[in-house]
Formats: structure tokens, C-alpha cells, sequence
């Protein structure tokens, strides 16, 4: 009799686990539409649908943008706090001369945080692709 409500309350304890480890990763996730080309750090990442995936305590982060299977790009990136939530999700580009536009941010909707992807300050972003 014991050891059925041992198991019971190990199995119920395990799932508790399991759903909170779920919910966990699901906040480090995110899908970016593309509309425009652009490019992180020297790839290039065509118009479409990717996932996007960061790691990391504090606020620096891994950051891995992933379409269908593959990891396209990975790059290191800054949780920056933001004043109100994002109105919607944006990928933030800074203009190139020449060749597609540089992906330096990501919003999320209803967030409010943001990814930073560029070597130096945000003073110079420009609004870019958002979805």
C-alpha cells in the first residue's frame, strides 16, 4: 500500500517537474518572420519563418536562429529591459551600403524585453522588417 502512493506522488511530482522545465525552455523561445533579407554576422538570412532560441543567465545570452531543422546562425546577444511592451514582433536592421541590412534587434509582442544583436550602442537602429 505504501509503495502505490510512493509511486503515485513520484509520478504526479515528475510531471510537475516535467511541465515546469517545459515552461521554462518556452520562455527562450521565439519565431521571427523575415520579410526582408538581412544579415547577422555575415550570414545571410532570407525572407521566411524562423525559430529563435537563446540561452544564458544575466543578460547576456547565446542566441540561435533555427529554419525547419537546421541552425542558420548563432550569435552572442543583450536582454535589454524595455520601457512598455513590444506593440509587435520586429527583427530591428541597421542600412548597409551595400548587400542586405544588418539584424541588430528583436522584439517580441507583448514583451517587454528586447534581444540586442549589435556590437555597439542601439542609438543608431532603424525600424526594419517586423511582422
Amino acid at each position: 500500500m505504501k509503495f502505490a502512493t510512493v509511486s503515485r506522488n513520484f509520478a504526479m511530482a515528475l510531471a510537475l517537474l516535467l511541465a515546469t522545465g517545459a515552461f521554462a525552455s518556452a520562455a527562450n523561445k521565439a519565431n521571427l518572420e523575415l520579410q526582408d533579407s538581412v544579415t547577422l554576422n555575415g550570414t545571410t538570412l532570407k525572407p521566411g519563418d524562423y525559430k529563435v532560441q537563446w540561452e544564458g543567465t544575466g543578460p547576456n545570452v547565446e542566441l540561435t536562429i533555427i529554419q525547419g531543422k537546421r541552425t542558420i546562425a548563432k550569435t552572442s546577444a543583450h536582454i535589454v529591459d524595455l520601457p512598455v511592451p513590444a506593440v509587435n514582433d520586429a527583427a530591428v536592421t541597421v542600412k548597409n551600403d551595400s548587400g542586405p541590412n544588418s539584424l541588430t534587434s528583436l522584439r517580441f509582442q507583448g514583451k517587454k524585453f528586447a534581444l540586442d544583436l549589435s556590437q555597439e550602442s542601439s542609438d543608431g537602429m532603424q525600424g526594419g522588417s517586423s511582422k
